[in-house]
């Protein structure tokens, strides 16, 4: 049988850099240090402009009062006030009052709609790797590499895409509107600013509807390009695999998980046990002898301190019987681990023991 030959040598291991490999939560935690988050900037931008034409709708002959209030104002009582410091403060501040009450609501709501979208993507998150200073960023040709690159042109297409529609969309509502705008001409001044604005709120809704289902599909996009970007290869997987294991930080956070994990199944066993032996305060083991499944009474439990204390605290929970001995209770915290069997020296010790619970417990039945 002929062997298949290259031209040239092929280097296999050339093949294990491929990032086939889902991220990890480090990677994507470590991402999301740097600001590297999946969000889209138009998801908030189009929620702010709709929710703004909206309020726009609801308060606009509030605010349209307030406005023609000021006006007024100005034009009759301002002018023919004296021209000084003082009531210059006075009308700088009674406009400024105004003003607030016109264009408050709508910047308080934009603000809030803004704010809640991110967070519904992102969370709670502060990052200031973002803006720190990087030569890096002076590099032309990255530069020209970022200008000319996928997510460039992703960018440019979708920027297309948004100006398209949203000339689609005037054009669809103006000329439906054609023979009311033709005769805007022959109606009052009243009439024409009421009907602008109401096309324009129109029109601004749905805008923002449009740029809103714009903007789930960009946030999609953003969610699989932050995911696609974030893969790792096999070799990554070692290597933070083999950093974890050297981080003291993360190995003292194993041993305390694998420690609560292991005082959360003992405590699960202790209500199995049929004495607590005590020291009285500073050490208490549970013993348990089953004579058809055991050849020798097991350790089912055993703390010190505070956990001794809880141990005591179940124990009565569960009407086990406790005893003190002193001497037998360090030798069994000492010597015996939990699930093992007692050694052979302190069988006498806990059979007395246990012959004397079960003899309590027969006068109690």
């Amino acid at each position: 049988m002929k062997q298949i030959r290259f031209a040239y040598p092929i280097d296999l291991q050339f093949f294990n850099g491929e990032k086939t490999e889902k991220a990890t939560p480090k990677k994507k935690q470590d991402a999301r240090k740097k600001g590297q988050v999946a969000k889209s900037q138009d998801l908030s931008a189009s929620i702010a402009l709709t929710a703004f034409f909206f309020l726009l709708m609801m308060l606009g002959s509030t605010m349209l009062g307030t406005f023609q209030t000021l006006v007024r104002e100005s034009l009759t009582t301002y002018t023919t006030w004296q021209v000084n410091e003082e009531n210059l403060k006075m009308i700088v501040t009674q406009v400024a009052f105004e003003a607030v009450k016109v264009v408050g609501p709508v910047l308080a709501l934009s603000f809030l709609v803004a704010f809640g979208v991110n967070y519904m993507q992102v969370g709670w998150h502060i990052s200031t790797e973002a803006l720190q200073m990087k030569l890096e960023k002076l590099d032309p040709i990255k530069g020209a590499k970022r200008i000319f690159s996928m997510r460039s042109i992703v960018e440019l297409l979708k920027s297309i895409l948004k100006i398209s529609a949203g000339i689609y969309v005037a054009y669809t509502i103006l000329w439906n509107e054609i023979e009311q705008i033709l005769q805007l001409s022959l109606k009052s001044l009243g009439n024409v600013l009421s009907f602008t604005a109401a096309e324009v709120a129109k029109l601004g809704i749905y805008l923002g509807l449009l740029l809103f289902i714009l903007a789930i599909l960009d946030y999609a996009y953003q969610r699989y390009e932050h995911e696609k970007n974030l893969r790792m290869s096999k070799q990554d997987l070692k290597d933070e695999h083999k950093q974890a294991e050297g981080d003291p930080l993360i190995k003292g956070k194993i041993r305390e998980r694998q420690r609560s994990m292991a005082i959360r199944r003992m405590m699960q066993e202790l209500p199995k046990a049929d004495v607590i032996i005590t020291n009285p305060t500073h050490f208490a083991v549970a013993i348990r002898y089953d004579s058809s499944a055991m050849s020798a009474p097991t350790v089912v439990a055993k703390g010190q301190d505070y956990l001794a204390l809880k141990i005591r605290e179940v124990a009565k929970k569960h009407r086990i019987i406790t005893m003190e001995n002193k001497p037998l209770a360090r030798a069994l915290y000492s010597q015996v681990e939990i699930g093992q069997q007692i050694p052979e020296e302190l069988f006498k010790a806990v059979a007395e023991v246990l012959a004397y619970v079960y003899k309590l417990q027969g006068k109690a039945k």
